[in-house]
């Protein structure tokens, strides 16, 4: 009986001792969505509340995200979502971009008739959002769409490279909202991406990313940090 209760106390301490690895997911999540946006002050109270925890396992699951670039730790201010600079915006697009170029050129390798019709199904739920003005739905689809990218590929190395820099520039990416005329530039480059994945086109589709992510998206990055920085 004794051993009985032993093993009951242990196995309710493993998941306290462990609660900020099952927190850092949600909190994670909430950034990349967009739920907490760049400069935004972390209320410690109100995700308490929320995910019915305490201050340690919380203040614990935001020092990961401080590792992992999307918080920031500010001495006797507490924690904010981190933001980006021009400079960072200069210095890692083109890496995103040569990854994505790569992913794509593996892609056409590997990709499955499925596959490809899966992406397919995603830009036309895409397009769908882009006609109705639905940006967070666009968003959201756009983000999967380039993530697919990478699942086609293959590579578990490569995919890791880019969702460690992802981190870093989501809110600028995959947030941000657009201009009118740049959300048509965007759409119109996604059309061409689609086209080049269906037809399994190895030269061109790596090229068009390329383009696509050094180009338009960087533009869009920058519209948003300036839009911040007006209002800041």
């Amino acid at each position: 009986m004794i051993q009985e209760i032993a093993r009951m106390s242990v196995s309710t301490l493993i998941p306290r001792q462990n609660l900020h690895d099952a927190l850092t997911p949600s909190l994670r999540e909430m950034i990349l969505d967009g739920d907490l946006k760049p400069g935004d002050k972390i209320s410690e109270r109100e995700l308490c509340e929320r995910f019915g925890v305490s201050r340690t396992p919380l203040r614990e699951a935001l020092k990961v995200l401080a590792a992992e670039g999307l918080v920031q730790l500010l001495p006797q201010r507490g924690a904010i979502v981190a933001e980006i600079s021009e400079d960072e915006i200069k210095e890692v697009f083109p890496i995103m971009a040569a990854l994505e170029s790569l992913a794509a050129e593996l892609a056409c390798d590997h990709a499955s008739d499925a596959d490809i019709a899966h992406v397919e199904a995603l830009h036309a739920q895409m397009m769908k959002a882009y006609r109705s003005g639905h940006e967070s739905t666009y968003l959201r689809l756009n983000r999967l769409i380039h993530e697919a990218f990478f699942e086609l590929a293959g590579n578990a190395t490569l995919a890791s490279m880019y969702q460690s820099l992802l981190t870093r520039i989501h809110s600028h990416r995959f947030i941000a909202r657009k201009s009118e005329a740049s959300w048509k530039k965007a759409v119109e480059e996604h059309e061409e991406i689609i086209e080049a994945l269906a037809a399994r086109d190895k030269r061109r589709l790596p090229r068009l990313l390329r383009k696509h992510v050094t180009g338009t998206t960087v533009d869009i990055a920058k519209e948003s940090l300036a839009r911040k920085c007006k209002a800041g």
